[in-house]
């Protein structure tokens, strides 16, 4: 059972502050909660493959590739744009 004390300590931590009657209900609900991990760590999975989904899922990708554009639409594109430097369209830094 998971002590008074650290209750305490992880209501300080979450800077919330608790009643004796709260302390008393975390103190029973943290150790129910812990207690089930305990169950759980029990449980042999050794030949379980790990997974990141439920579901078993394709990652689907294109092909990534070039489009040709002519030049008159690429220099009306730059020309459009609020700012450019060296032919190229300048855009505000995201990070700075």
């Amino acid at each position: 059972m998971i002590s008074k004390e650290e209750v305490q300590h992880i209501a300080k931590l979450a800077r919330i502050e608790l009643s004796e009657e709260e302390i008393q209900k975390f103190q029973e609900e943290l150790s129910s909660i812990l207690d089930y991990f305990a169950t759980l760590n029990a449980i042999d999975v050794s030949g379980i493959e790990p997974m990141t989904h439920s579901i078993v899922t394709k990652q689907t990708t294109r092909q990534d590739l070039v489009c040709k554009t002519d030049a008159a639409t690429i220099q009306k594109l730059i020309d459009s744009a609020p700012e450019t430097k060296d032919g190229f369209i300048r855009v505000k830094a995201i990070f700075s």
